[in-house]
């Protein structure tokens, strides 16, 4: 089964957002910004859904780790968008969110009115998956808000030296919190397994294909100051290729922004309300 967090009503006048999380993350990492957007940053209330793959957060575990990827999740997502009646959204997507949002771009094009790509682009800096591929393999589970609060600090300190500890309280609430209360791993290890075949000694291939599904959709690239994933090189790239591509440096943070602090969530709101006036703005001048 695979579970969502849900904010705001289906009645609600905004366009619906769906927020994608990173690879071993969850819904619960949107829950700042998804209650901002509900409430009516961005100009009106709207429905926000915020999606834990299969084998994260509250979504069952697959027996096969292999299903682990992105064609299979991805069609999971349109699966629950149909599901929850969602025929075109604004999406937020972090990391591996991204990704998704720019397969789904490929796949169903008419599905999304804006795009929030939060510290991912088409190329991915090898430096940064090793990171990533280490922390999966050795991540720890810690079984306390203390211990989890601890732990964070020794692994994202270096580069996220812009966090309060307020931030790391409710990274680590979202990082190992789980639905009875208790404290451990949130995802399935097995994650790991589809990234022990890749060679990081060799230049991962780019995505710009895939990238470049986007051209007609309104775009913000977030990047994380002190990012080992997206490169400053591959976001001056994007924002060349793409005719409406916004951009948005959060300092003091690495792989990936959080996206709890007031700026960023302005940021994105201001995005969302840009693209509803231009929406209303068509519909006047077909009316005429």
């Amino acid at each position: 089964m695979l579970h969502a967090r849900v904010y705001g009503s289906p009645v609600d006048p905004g366009l619906p957002v769906v927020c994608l999380p990173g690879l071993s993350r969850n819904a619960a990492d949107f829950d700042p910004i998804a209650k901002a957007l509900a409430a009516g940053a961005g100009g009106c209330k709207r429905r926000v859904l915020a999606i834990d793959y299969r084998g994260r957060g509250a979504s069952d575990r697959d027996s096969d780790w292999r299903n682990y990827s992105i064609p299979v999740e991805n069609a999971d997502i349109a699966a629950l968008l149909i599901a929850c009646e969602i025929s075109e959204a604004i999406f937020i997507g972090t990391s591996r969110g991204g990704m998704h949002i720019m397969t789904l771009a490929a796949n169903r094009p008419t599905l999304i009115r804006g795009a929030v790509l939060n510290d991912i682009g088409p190329v991915i800096e090898a430096k940064g998956l090793a990171r990533i591929r280490h922390y999966l393999r050795h991540l720890a589970a810690p079984s306390s808000l203390a211990d989890g609060i601890d732990y964070l600090k020794k692994t994202m300190s270096a580069q996220f030296p812009g966090l309060s500890e307020a931030d790391f309280k409710a990274h680590a609430r979202a990082s190992f919190g789980k639905p009875d209360g208790s404290y451990g791993l949130t995802f399935d290890q097995r994650l790991v397994k589809p990234f022990e075949a890749i060679n990081l000694d060799e230049p991962l291939p780019p995505s710009w294909p895939l990238f470049d599904a986007l051209i007609d959709v309104p775009l913000l690239v977030i990047r994380g100051s002190n990012s080992d994933v997206l490169s400053a090189e591959t976001l001056a790239e994007m924002a060349r290729r793409h005719p409406s591509c916004e951009t948005y440096i959060v300092e003091g943070q690495g792989h990936a922004p959080l996206l709890y602090d007031e700026d960023s969530i302005a940021r994105i709101a201001g995005f969302i309300d840009r693209i509803e006036k231009a929406g209303e703005s068509v519909l006047h001048q077909n009316a005429c």
